[in-house]
């Protein structure tokens, strides 16, 4: 009997310890999430007689490090570093010429199968966070509001008809990106959307009718983020 007693005691005794131990671990939980989405990619501000077809789609992943703002840690900020592809298909064709890159919109009797442009981007997420986490629920109410930087480290036109095939890195493209974006949802599944503030295309590019080319990327997915 004393020795069952003993036991109780002793096993009360450790069971108290491990709470308090997991209150002070739990007190410093953070929300460092690594992130995979998937978008759809739509052109605004295109140039007259300018249209987008096949599927026009982005996927980006990377991580975020979570830096809370409050004692709840329910209110931060995320600082992350990823990847993101994103191709656009439109009827826009790109030739190289002697004297640069010239740009034509495609009548609709061109038969084609493929016309489309390709970018790879380093990406710096920048998010102000809400959600209604806690230290033991790990399916919440997010709402993550920011900005995204990105570098443009490759891009690539591409156009593939019966007849000819055409590849080429396109230096009309913009290196430095950014843009405004909005990540909500509960537990992993998310809804992503991003706008960017910036021109696709360098400044000065335009089609050989003269029509400005400042395509503006509008991209809608979903985002999941993983612990």
């Amino acid at each position: 009997m004393k020795r069952f007693t003993l036991f109780l005691i002793l096993g009360f005794t450790i069971n108290l310890c491990a709470q308090e131990n997991a209150e002070v671990e739990d007190l410093k939980y953070l929300e460092d999430q690594f992130y995979l989405g998937i978008t759809y990619n739509f052109i605004l501000n295109k140039p007259n007689g300018v249209t987008q077809g096949n599927f026009s789609y982005g996927l980006q992943g990377g991580f975020i490090k979570d830096i809370p703002l409050n004692s709840r840690r329910n209110f931060g900020i995320g600082i992350g570093l990823g990847y993101a592809y994103n191709n656009y298909y439109t009827n826009l064709f790109v030739n190289e010429t002697e004297s640069g890159l010239e740009y034509t919109v495609l009548d609709s009797d061109v038969s084609y199968k493929r016309n489309k442009l390709d970018t790879h981007v380093i990406e710096m997420p920048i998010e102000f966070r809400w959600r209604t986490s806690t230290p033991s629920d790990y399916k919440f109410w997010r709402v993550y509001a920011g900005m995204k930087l990105g570098y443009v480290v490759g891009s690539r036109s591409k156009f593939v008809s019966n007849e000819t095939k055409i590849s080429f890195n396109n230096s009309d493209i913009r290196n430095f990106r950014y843009g405004v974006m909005l990540n909500f949802g509960y537990s992993t599944f998310n809804v992503h959307a991003y706008y960017a503030l910036s021109n696709l295309f360098n400044d000065g590019v335009t089609t050989i009718e003269g029509d400005s080319i400042e395509f503006r990327p509008l991209r809608i997915g979903i985002i999941f983020y993983i612990l």
